[in-house]
């Protein structure tokens, strides 16, 4: 490191900050967003701590006790996961994209169970959805939380891919597929 830092600020007439700078395997650092992974040959992914920035994000965005409506909350959205999806489009860990997809939908359809508010609310909302009556009925009489509850069989089977595709909701995995494969 000390050779490399003499031949950058004496003959390139640079600054290194040492704070950033270090040598280090590739898998243990981080460029622009970027790191890879560790393997015979590796492939680059998506840094740690940028998807603890980009979940921190949506929830911001997704808050359940912000009072907004699920069109607004979707557009909002839509606009942060489109920029990030071209962003980080050079990632070859499709899987990662995938994780995400599956994350933000429990998210949102714990937003939605959030505003159905009463048992009975979400019981007619299920049932019209068209999950059957009993099962509608233990989901909106469970006690356990909005997070939990989003997880179900019975919810994600209402509130699955198709719904928030008619939703107007992107699929981070198509848009990274759509960047990635065509251009």
């Amino acid at each position: 490191m000390e050779s490399v830092r003499r031949f950058v600020e004496g003959r390139l007439k640079l600054r290194v900050n040492a704070e950033k700078s270090a040598v280090d395997r590739p898998w243990k650092r981080k460029f622009l967003g970027f790191s890879f992974t560790w393997h015979q040959r590796p492939k680059i992914r998506v840094a740690p701590k940028s998807l603890k920035r980009f979940k921190d994000k949506v929830r911001e965005l997704t808050k359940r006790s912000k009072g907004q409506s699920m069109g607004h909350r979707l557009e909002r959205l839509n606009a942060y996961l489109r920029g990030w999806a071209g962003y980080y489009r050079h990632a070859e860990t499709r899987s990662v994209f995938a994780e995400l997809d599956e994350w933000i939908r429990r998210r949102l359809r714990m937003c939605l169970l959030k505003q159905w508010k009463k048992p009975k609310t979400k019981k007619r909302n299920l049932v019209a959805l068209g999950i059957p009556n009993e099962w509608a009925a233990l989901i909106s009489a469970s006690r356990k939380g909005y997070w939990r509850l989003a997880n179900t069989p019975q919810v994600n089977k209402a509130l699955g891919i198709a719904y928030w595709r008619n939703q107007g909701l992107v699929s981070l995995v198509e848009r990274y597929d759509s960047l990635r494969y065509t251009t």
